[in-house]
Order: C-alpha cells, then sequence, then structure tokens
C-alpha cells in the first residue's frame, strides 16, 4: 500500500522516525514532506451492456475495490444521451438531473469491502441510436480509475493531550475523503514529526522545557495531502533528572472480549504501546494455562496480533489470574509443576513481562500465594541463566488505607522467597463507603490515596531501596468511568489529577481497566461501557504519553 512506502521514505528521511509514540532521533529533526513513490490501485467502474431488445436495453456497471482498505461511500455519476431514459434500476439509489444520473449505496449497503465488487444494473428504453454512457465519475475520479486529485478535508479539533518532559500526545478529529484516508502526518514547522493512522499520536524526542507548534495533515490512498490543521501549541515539562527508571502507561485488556480486541490497531489509534492483558486461568485440565479457559497456550491466540504490535515497538503483559476462573497456583498442587506451567505461557508468547492479578478466593489463600512466589523466583532465574529477565508485576486489590492484610501477604511472601517485584500495582476502584465516604469527585483523590498508602507499606519491605525507587514500584489501575459501587465514578478530571500525581512522584505504572471500555465510549453493561460522557480512547490517549 501508498501508506507503507510513504512510511518507509519518511523514515529513511528522518533517520529514526517512526509511527507516532516512538523513539524521534534526533530530537524533533526530520525530514520534509516525501513525495509519494507510487501510485495505489484507486477502483474503478465498468460499464457494458448486457442486453437489447431494439426499443430498450439492459445494461450494468461493475464497481471494483482495488484497495486494501474499505470503500466506505461511493457515488457513481454518469450521462446518457437525451433518447434514453433508465426505467429501472437495481444496486443503488439513482437522482436524476436532466441527462446526468448519480447512483449512491443504499442506506445499509454503502461500504465496498478491500477487493470485492459490486454491481449496478438498469433498464433503459430508447427512442434514437444506442450509445454508452458519457462522463464517468467514481467518487468524483475517472471511472476508470487513473487519476484522484482530490485531497481529504483537513483535520479538526487539534488537542494536546497531556505532555512529559519528552513527549506530546495529540489528538484530533479524522478528514474526509472521496476515496480513503490513509494517514495522517504530524509537523512541527514544515518537518513531519511523526505519522498515524489514526486520529492520535505520541511525538516523542522532545526537549524539557520546551514549546512546540505542532499540526495535522491527512493524506489519501493517492497520496493528496490535505491542508493544514489549526495549530496547536504544547510546553514539555521540566527535566526530572534523580535517575529514576522509566515509567510506563500499560492498561488492561479483556482480551476474552467480543470482538476480540485489536491491540495493534488500537495502538496506533491511542499512541498507546504497552498493554495489561487478562486473562491466563487454569484450563479445563488441571495445571494448565489457558487463556479466559478457552484457548490453551498452544492454539496460537493473538500471536499474529501480539507480533504486529511488537513490530511497531509495543509489546504486551499477558496477566494470571483475575476476578473469574482458577488462578494457576490454586490448581498445581506443588512449585515444579506450577513452574512450568507458568514457563509453557512464557514460551508461547516469548514473554519478558508477566503479570499476577491476584484477587478474590487466591488473594486469601496463603498456600498457593506461597507456591507461586518460590514459582516466579525459579522462573526468574532460568531466565537469568539463559541471558534474559523476566520483569514481573503483582496486581492487588486496594483501598485509600492501603493493601489489605492478604495483599499485604502477598507481597511478604515474595520478599521471603526472592521473587524480584518490579511493580505493585493497586486496584484502585469499588472501595465501598466506609473507605471512601462521599466519593462524588473524589476519586481521583481516593486513588492517589491508594499509592501513598502503598508506600508506606513497601518502604519496610524493602528496606535497601531509596525513596525514589519505592515510589518506582507503584502502580495505580482505576476502573474508569462508572464503578461497579454505584456511587464510585472516575471521570477525566479523575485520571488528570491521578497523571499529575504519577508524574511527579515517578511511579512505574499507570493503568486503568480497562481499553475496551474506553474504545466503547458507551452507556450499557459496565463490562463494555463506562457510562460517562467520553470520546473514543479518551482515557488511553490521556496516559498515552506516560514515561514517569
Amino acid at each position: 500500500m501508498l501508506k507503507a512506502i510513504r512510511r518507509s521514505l519518511i523514515g529513511a528521511a528522518t533517520g529514526a522516525l517512526l509511527v507516532g509514540g516512538l523513539t524521534l532521533s534526533p530530537p524533533i529533526a526530520s525530514a520534509a514532506l516525501a513525495a509519494p513513490a507510487a501510485a495505489t490501485p484507486l477502483p474503478t467502474a465498468v460499464y457494458s451492456k448486457t442486453s437489447d431488445w431494439g426499443s430498450g436495453f439492459q445494461a450494468q456497471y461493475v464497481i471494483t475495490n482495488p484497495m486494501a482498505v474499505p470503500l466506505n461511500t461511493w457515488s457513481l455519476q454518469f450521462s446518457l444521451p437525451a433518447t434514453e431514459k433508465i426505467t429501472s434500476i437495481w444496486g443503488g439509489t439513482d437522482t436524476v438531473s436532466g441527462t446526468t444520473h448519480t447512483v449512491v449505496g443504499q442506506s445499509y449497503d454503502t461500504t465496498i469491502a478491500a477487493g470485492a465488487s459490486i454491481t449496478i444494473g438498469f433498464d433503459a428504453s430508447n427512442s434514437g441510436t444506442y450509445a454508452d454512457p458519457s462522463a464517468c465519475l467514481l467518487n468524483s475520479d475517472p471511472c476508470d480509475g487513473s487519476a484522484d486529485v482530490k485531497p481529504p478535508t483537513a483535520p479538526s479539533g487539534l488537542t494536546v493531550l497531556s505532555t512529559t518532559s519528552t513527549a506530546a500526545s495529540l489528538s484530533w478529529n479524522g478528514s474526509t475523503d472521496n476515496v480513503s484516508v490513509a494517514g495522517y502526518d504530524v509537523y512541527s514547522g514544515s518537518k513531519i514529526v511523526a505519522t498515524s493512522p489514526g486520529t492520535a499520536a505520541t511525538v516523542t524526542g522532545l526537549s524539557p522545557s520546551t514549546s512546540y507548534s505542532f499540526t495535522v495533515r491527512a493524506y489519501d490512498e493517492a497520496g493528496n495531502l490535505s491542508g493544514a490543521s489549526g495549530a496547536v501549541s504544547a510546553t514539555t515539562l521540566a527535566s526530572t533528572g534523580g535517575g529514576h527508571l522509566p515509567g510506563v502507561a500499560a492498561p488492561f485488556v479483556d482480551i476474552g472480549a467480543w470482538p476480540t480486541p485489536n491491540l495493534t490497531q488500537i495502538a496506533e489509534t491511542t499512541g498507546l504501546r504497552q498493554f495489561s492483558l487478562g486473562f491466563i486461568v487454569n484450563g479445563t485440565a488441571a495445571c494448565t494455562p489457558s487463556w479466559f479457559n478457552a484457548y490453551a497456550m498452544s492454539a496460537g491466540f493473538e500471536q499474529s496480533d501480539i507480533a504486529s504490535l511488537r513490530a511497531i515497538g509495543g509489546d504486551v503483559k499477558p496477566s494470571f489470574g483475575g476476578e473469574a476462573g482458577t488462578e494457576l497456583a490454586q490448581s498445581c498442587t506443588d512449585v515444579p509443576s506450577l513452574t512450568a506451567a507458568y514457563q509453557s505461557a512464557i514460551t508461547a508468547y516469548n514473554l519478558t513481562q508477566i503479570d499476577f492479578d491476584i484477587e478474590g478466593s487466591a488473594v486469601a489463600d496463603p498456600a498457593s500465594i506461597d507456591r507461586r512466589s518460590q514459582a516466579i523466583a525459579a522462573l526468574q532465574q532460568s531466565a537469568a541463566a539463559a541471558g534474559k529477565t523476566l520483569t514481573v508485576t503483582l496486581t492487588l486489590p486496594i483501598l485509600p488505607s492501603g493493601l489489605t492484610s492478604d495483599g499485604l501477604y502477598v507481597v511478604r511472601s515474595a520478599v521471603k522467597y526472592g521473587a524480584k517485584i518490579s511493580t505493585v500495582n493497586g486496584m484502585a476502584m469499588d472501595f465501598g463507603d466506609v473507605e471512601a465516604p462521599n466519593p462524588s469527585g473524589q476519586m481521583g483523590k481516593y486513588a492517589i490515596e491508594t499509592a501513598q498508602s502503598l508506600y508506606g507499606q513497601l518502604t519496610p519491605l524493602y528496606p535497601s531501596l531509596t525513596s525514589a525507587q519505592v515510589w518506582n514500584m507503584i502502580g495505580v489501575t482505576p476502573m474508569i468511568g462508572q464503578n461497579d459501587n454505584s456511587s464510585e465514578v472516575f471521570y477525566q478530571s479523575d485520571m488528570q489529577q491521578l497523571l499529575t500525581f504519577a508524574q511527579q512522584q515517578h511511579l512505574g505504572e499507570l493503568a486503568f481497566w480497562d481499553v475496551t471500555r474506553d474504545g466503547n465510549a458507551c452507556t450499557g453493561s459496565l463490562s463494555k461501557c463506562t457510562d460517562i460522557t467520553q470520546t473514543p480512547y479518551e482515557f488511553s490517549k490521556m496516559i498515552a504519553p506516560y514515561q514517569g
């Protein structure tokens, strides 16, 4: 596709420019717009007369979409001689002005899939010498697919979602095109600093405490470039210094949702590059890992999508456990078998990071907790022996007052058995009225209190760590929008408050439950919707550039 050609040219010109959210080196340096190397095949409309009975005839146009993307809307225009009149038509809706006919898709059938064709047929009367139609246009382009010179409309509503000391996350309203918008270029001045197939991008490699001006232009499959959006200014934060480790935005994705979430597409749309995937649990046989009790590790579930995500610089952190299903440590009765079960998932997906979401009965089961801690230590020792690293996160229920005694035991067990935990991630949600009285407008504050309390709990457990290192061990995962507790609603303003705190304290992880709900931006079941007013992926775009 031309989209890939454009990116290849731009990447070659800039040295290290990649799709929005990845490293740009040197900072903000890039080349001016590269001209398209070749034309993408355009849709065509081919006419043929299928029968003739003297006083009339039957004919058709076959519209073919050779592109690798759908043709979402189409309009066919042609002229007939004054002696020829269409008496019936099928496959579309016809509007006549003089001798010019404009046929569009019917309301239930406006899209032509990639590589597909549709047929518009009609009967016509004829009172003179037959002649083929003339002046054929398909979406304002010649019907033979020879040219497309109409550019997309300019993007609008360019907004700065958030900034760090080295990055700015942007969002905008999408463009329209007579054929198909292929992607967007983000400019700083006259130079391209990021590209994106969706309506969000994160520009990285910026300098601290520096103001930048950005605009966005759309390009279509033929390489036509839109006008520029309105400009927006972004000022990066001051350099944090202190030598703390980078933080990460890694929200949870319910990978068992239907339809299965497309991680690569979400990454390209939002600027996110890391996802925590829920959940791997025990399968139908004892001590056998499976994705939500449906796919064994050998089934290859989501492997293609994960490979595509990694190709654009992203990665996944599968989470073992969750609220539903049985965590493997409760099914495997000894440490060696449990270690092997976890290792089978690590091997199948070539993992360097994993999470354990320990809640429900699993968080109150000391025997399984200790087995898990010993298995984690064994997995990390095995990885180190092979010259690899295995980063481990614990996701645990938490209250504004901190981890429960059961949750704190999970961390103590890890310390006891030598399991190296990079992040203790608190599920800052569903607190209840006792712990979070009058939560309206205070959910961001309560989420921050969970982190502050967790800091106090972790400090004595890790006496060799500095204060900055303890903060860097902490993650916070709220439930965006309506929580299961009806009085608790986590709004965009709460996330902004939490994000500001995370940047100040350099928390190790910022996440939420979950990306599918964020993308749907709907009202309904809480498994699918946030039940608040929002735009699709608003929370995802907000935290995408987080780097601690």
